[in-house]
């Protein structure tokens, strides 16, 4: 076996048939980020890090499904890349007609995650959707969302945006991998996590 194959390295098996299985399995509602081990998720409405193998990790298991986001998170994202290719991509925003802007070419625009989620159930994949941030946003979803998979990274990074904190009814499944970290290409460690929402 090659030291590529183990799940300490950036593109062994492990890391690839977790997320594979999250994505073939999983319906309902999803939260997905990435966060430090102190929480933080972005900084300047930019994520502090620089982490390939996590955006792999992400296009996986969302495309060919709706996804929710703020309109901060939403223009987090170079212009080349929005909308995010393969997924309809939904944007909740407060400021009324931002939808009939250029900035928001390729976005369906709504007022709340109610109308986002409406939204979602008539969108191609509608039968998972995923909730990919930013704060506000997680923070709304937490009692209705029915899984969370969260990369941690190995970072001391400083920011200005943090997860929302996952309560007594949410239940640590799966680790990636079950002790340690693995290693990224450019040397950055990091853990995938899969939390449930226990109902009741």
């Amino acid at each position: 076996m090659s030291t590529n194959d183990s799940p300490e390295s950036a593109i062994g098996p492990i890391p690839l048939i977790f997320t594979e299985d999250v994505a073939a399995t999983m319906t309902g509602i999803g939260l997905v980020w990435a966060q430090t081990t102190a929480g933080v998720i972005g900084k300047d409405g930019d994520m502090p890090w620089h982490l390939p193998e996590d955006l792999k990790h992400f296009n996986k298991l969302t495309t060919g499904h709706p996804v929710i986001m703020g309109r901060k998170t939403w223009l987090s994202f170079p212009e080349k890349y929005r909308p995010l290719p393969g997924r309809t991509n939904i944007v909740i925003t407060r400021q009324e007609g931002w939808g009939q802007t250029p900035e928001a070419e390729g976005a369906m625009a709504v007022g709340s995650l109610d109308d986002a989620l409406l939204e979602s159930q008539f969108a191609p994949g509608g039968q998972k959707v995923w909730i990919i941030g930013g704060g506000e946003i997680f923070k709304l979803s937490m009692d209705i969302a029915d899984i969370a998979i969260v990369t941690v990274i190995d970072s001391e990074a400083e920011g200005d945006t943090f997860a929302p904190e996952l309560g007594d009814d949410w239940k640590s499944g799966t680790i990636v991998p079950p002790e340690g970290w693995m290693t990224a290409a450019n040397g950055t460690q990091y853990r995938f996590t899969m939390w449930r929402r226990m109902e009741g």
